[in-house]
């Protein structure tokens, strides 16, 4: 048997990643790779982010998003919110986390793109959780790396805190978010 030398991964990975946004971006509706200024769009199913600029390409992430029962809406929206090093309170209990570490889900920048008062009532996998008042959605870091690519959180879109990061800087208020099925 000859001895078969395998590609080096990293340069395999990044052609694979390549082709699926080049996959995404041929799937977007007309109308929005026409559309003029900066937009963010979310392909949930595809659990892939980009970032337009009068219908060009300037970033590209893969994300995490809502599991079932707490799917990621779909819509059109707008950012209301940015913020850097976030504090998450916990949505039962009310539990503040102000560190930024493996106990914060937001990761180190938010950015929000919806909000919801008509309250929440699923089962998260673990048990059911019910919440009374305004939820909100939006993009946040993780410093739980391996949910990426995952339909994983309560609704939000976790990045990688790095992508965050470069999207909170290419981003403002008012910055319409699309998020297709």
């Amino acid at each position: 048997m000859l001895p078969v030398t395998l590609p080096e991964s990293l340069p395999l990975l990044q052609a694979a990643s390549m082709d699926s946004v080049m996959e995404a971006l041929a799937s977007l509706p007309e109308e929005l790779r026409e559309q003029k200024d900066r937009q963010i769009v979310l392909l949930r199913g595809r659990r892939r982010l980009l970032l337009l600029e009068n219908g060009n390409l300037r970033l590209a992430f893969p994300v995490a998003t809502g599991m079932p029962g707490w799917e990621t809406p779909t819509g059109s929206f707008a950012v209301f919110q940015k913020i850097d090093q976030p504090v998450w309170v916990h949505p039962v209990t009310g539990e503040r986390v102000e560190e930024q570490g493996p106990d914060n889900p937001l990761g180190s920048h938010w950015i929000a793109f919806q909000r919801d008062c008509l309250g929440r009532d699923a089962h998260d996998g673990d048990r059911w959780i019910t919440i009374k008042g305004c939820t909100t959605t939006g993009f946040h870091g993780t410093p739980h790396r391996w949910t990426v690519g995952r339909a994983i959180s309560h609704g939000c879109v976790r990045l990688y805190n790095e992508d965050v990061r470069r999207l909170y800087g290419q981003v403002m208020l008012g910055t319409q978010v699309t998020v297709l099925p």
